[in-house]
């Protein structure tokens, strides 16, 4: 199966770092489904919600203010100024 690899960062921390099969996002386009295999995209976030799905199902979201996500050879890099990471679960 394929996945993609997630890096999410703040402007003062790494917030996670994982494996996943699916990224949701909303840009200023409109919102952003990224599965693997996704062409390679760059995105300007607006503030809300960025839902992670993990390989094994596990749904985590964290809050952001705006920032930008790309996405390159199923790395997905999303960098925000503020993320509210309070729903993250360390493993």
């Amino acid at each position: 199966m394929s996945s993609l690899k997630v890096e999410m960062v703040a402007a003062d921390r790494k917030v996670w770092e994982g494996e996943a099969k699916f990224v949701r996002a909303r840009s200023i386009s409109g919102e952003l489904g990224i599965l693997p295999g996704h062409a390679p995209l760059l995105g300007v976030l607006v503030e809300g919600e960025v839902a992670i799905e993990s390989l094994e199902g596990e749904r985590r979201t964290v809050t952001v203010d705006g920032g930008f996500l790309s996405v390159d050879s199923d790395v997905v890099t999303i960098v925000a100024e503020h993320v509210d990471a309070s729903s993250l679960q360390t493993n």
